[in-house]
Parts: structure tokens; sequence; C-alpha cells
């Protein structure tokens, strides 16, 4: 068990406060490893050392380390690569990385941040330099982290009482992050998947950003599904401490799926009508036409005139703007509950 002078020799914080926490050094020359492997041993941490590109994406896979100290340039995948499929991964996206370089040319350095670095340090590697940074990203990852934890308990805990949410990159459009619910629905709903994000989800978004910058709250996005309907609301950002706008980040969305089938139902007791004739009439409250009802229903524009033609014989109206008005004052459950 290392002693707690170790750390506090090399300037670093107590070792409770690095104990345990992992370290993965990436480097295809074992004796770059040595001495940086040695002095973090030494102040604490669980070093483990990959030797190649492949080897440090799968041991960063299955370990999780706190950081990631990655060589730049390596035979067969480079250090570049290993950080972007790295930063590609959701498990692994959050983890830092530091590069090790010998290139200080500025073209090189920019391309270690733009691969997903969060720092880099050149050779000869210095110990004392390296775990220095180290301490900055890691305070700043834990950081992340305890935020994440609290944002996925609120998000189960809208999941458990039938809402679902998604999270949704601001820059790229890309959903990054769903409740198992929220996957099911956008299935059923929209076809999509995980990271796609809907398109008529995406166009909502986009087009009111301005006002949720503003903490006004925008309609709400409503995609039907027979009688059924999905409904999308914008709750907040998430990742911004700052609360900049034009700095972009997650916006969390919460969804929520309502049943129509309570009002088709109390549709059908009003009228004395049949389960199909009460889908029909449903439809026409909604400003459907014949051929759209069709479409919805899975029957010809004919059957769906024959249908509303029993429907005006028990109403005792005559058009359907008759017809869906009469059905609006009888069942209040039509009148319009829902943002969209």
């Amino acid at each position: 068990m290392p002693t707690r002078t170790g750390g506090t020799a090399l300037g670093l914080a107590p070792l409770e406060q690095v104990d345990k926490l992992i370290v993965l050094i990436v480097d295809d020359v074992p004796d770059n490893v040595a001495p940086l492997h040695d002095a973090l041993d030494d102040a604490g941490y669980t070093v483990l050392v990959a030797l190649d590109g492949e080897s440090a994406i799968r041991r960063a896979t299955q370990a999780l380390p706190d950081v990631v100290l990655l060589d730049a340039v390596m035979p067969g995948i480079d250090g570049f690569e290993v950080a972007r499929r790295l930063k590609a991964q959701a498990a692994t996206a959050h983890i830092p990385i530091i590069f090790m370089t010998g290139l200080t040319e500025t073209e090189h350095l920019v391309a270690a941040l733009d691969a997903g670095g969060a720092d880099y340090v050149t050779k000869p590697i210095k110990p004392r330099e390296v775990m220095a940074r180290m301490g900055v990203h890691l305070r700043t990852a834990r950081h992340v982290r305890q935020g994440a934890v609290e944002r996925s308990q609120a998000r189960n805990a809208l999941d458990a009482f039938g809402y679902a949410t998604i999270t949704v990159r601001e820059s790229d459009g890309r959903l990054m992050w769903q409740t198992p619910l929220a996957r099911d629905l956008l299935r059923n709903y929209c076809g999509t998947e995980s990271p796609t994000t809907p398109p008529a989800v995406l166009q909502w978004l986009r087009r009111h950003l301005g006002e949720a910058g503003e903490q006004r709250e925008p309609p709400r996005l409503t995609l039907e599904n027979g009688p059924r309907r999905l409904t999308f609301r914008l709750h907040q950002r998430v990742g911004d401490e700052d609360g900049d706008v034009d700095a972009g980040g997650d916006w969390l969305i919460v969804m929520q799926e309502t049943s129509d089938a309570s009002v088709l139902s109390s549709v059908a007791g009003a009228f004395g009508l049949t389960a199909r004739e009460a889908e029909v009439l449903y439809w026409v409250v909604k400003g459907k036409i014949n051929r759209d009802i069709g479409d919805i229903l899975g029957a010809s524009p004919a059957t769906v005139k024959k249908h509303l033609e029993r429907i005006y014989a028990k109403l005792g109206v005559e058009t359907r703007t008759a017809a869906a008005a009469m059905a609006i004052n009888r069942v209040p459950l039509l009148q319009p509950q829902h943002g969209g």
C-alpha cells in the first residue's frame, strides 16, 4: 500500500483524494512508460498500460479509467484515432485524455485537441507536470460525473412515472441519451433509432431555441399515431453550468404518451356509434378529410363515406362540420387539451 507522503511529496492532493483512481497509460515504447508508471504508482494511483491503439481501446472500454495518458504517435492506430474512438463511445466519452507528444508544431497540438484531448504534455515526460495536469482534469471530470448521476436519477424518476426523456446535442442535433421508454416511443412514432433525432423533433427544437434561451417555455410538439399521441416538452439545457445560450450544449426533452381510447369510448356511448364509426367521427373532429381518415384506418375513402352517412343519421345532422361541433359539445374530452 503506497504511503500518503508519496503523493504530497509531488505537490499532489492527499492520497485519500486519489485513492482507487485508475490511470491508463498508452505508449508503444515500454521504456517511456516506466518512470511515469512508477511515479503514479507511488502517488497512489492504479496504473494500467497499453502498448498499442487497439489494446488501449479495449482496456479503456473494460476498465473505464479516470484519465488516459495517450501517446500521439504510434504504429497502427495512432493516438489521434484512439481518442476519436473513445470519444465516440458513450461509455468512454467522459474520460479526460491527456496527450503525450514529441510533436510541438501547432497543427499537431490542434489535432490532439480536435481529436478529443483535454490537454497535452510534451516529451520527454516530466511526471510532476503530468500529475499536476491530471489533478485539474480529474477534478473537472468528477464534478461532471456527479452532475450526470444527479441528472440520470431525475430522468429515471420521470421514466418511472410514465414520462420519457431524451437529450439532444444542440451543435449537431445528435440524440445523446434516452431512457428505455423514450427509445420505444421514438421507434413507434418516428421509426428512428439513437443517435438519430427524429427530423420533426429536431426542427421543432431548433425553431424554439430562442424562446428556451430566454427562459420562456416554447409550444409543445405533438405527434399522433392513431388514437394515441406523443407530446414533447423542451425542459432545460444540461451540462452548461454558466447558462450561456451561445455556448450550445445538450437539451433535455420530456415526452409523454397519452391515449384517446377513453375518448373513443365516450364518443361511441354518447351517440350509439360502433367502434369504427367513433374512430371516423374522432378524425372528423380533428379536421381530417375522407382520404386521410381512410389512410389512418386502413380503409378506402368510399368506406369512410358510408360510415359518415350512418354517423350523420345517428346524430341528426347533414354535414361534417355540424357533426364535429355536436361531438365537441357532447364529449368534453374532445376539446383541445394539448399544446402543439
